[in-house]
């Protein structure tokens, strides 16, 4: 217990951009490969928001040397799942998450760094508490947009509109 106390202590003296960061790629390595290799960068996670960069590189682009649609896929997943994956964590419960269809309207070419930015945690905590309280699946729709500051500003290069489905994991 003393170990698991002192580890939270060290954990803590570590910036909190930098610790999410490493907790996602580490996670991702491990259990989607694919999304450690674009190596997103978490720039703000709270209960209502979450915002992802992913940077414009040689694993990235595409042969337009703009962002490749495949990655900019795993922007909205992530900036969309990773409110999701905190609320949960903090509720206690073993909830199971799985993104149940995706839409996406691309408007601009990401020719830069590329942010996603997810603000429903509202949404997502009443996903979380009806789920808690019926024990049935529930399905909602959340919302990322994607932008390229130096190029654009804060106007959008992609939306997209992920149905995120969440169910309480029974006991076995």
């Amino acid at each position: 217990m003393a170990i698991n106390a002192h580890l939270k202590n060290i954990a803590n003296l570590i910036p909190t951009q930098i610790r999410d960061t490493a907790y996602v790629r580490l996670w991702a390595l491990r259990k989607v490969p694919l999304l450690g290799w674009v190596r997103p960068q978490i720039l703000e996670l709270t209960d209502q928001k979450t915002v992802v960069k992913i940077p414009l590189n040689r694993r990235t682009k595409n042969h337009l040397n703009s962002m490749y649609f495949g990655v900019l896929a795993c922007g909205a997943d992530t900036a969309g799942g990773l409110i999701a994956v905190r609320q949960i964590a903090e509720s206690g419960e073993k909830i199971s998450l799985i993104f149940k269809d995706f839409k996406a309207e691309f408007l601009k070419r990401p020719e830069d760094d590329t942010i996603f930015t997810c603000n429903d945690g509202s949404i997502i905590k009443e996903m979380i508490e009806e789920t808690i309280k019926s024990g049935e699946r529930v399905n909602r729709t959340v919302h990322v947009v994607a932008t390229c500051p130096k190029t654009f500003d804060d106007e959008p290069v992609a939306k997209f509109a992920l149905t995120l489905s969440l169910k309480l994991k029974k006991e076995r």
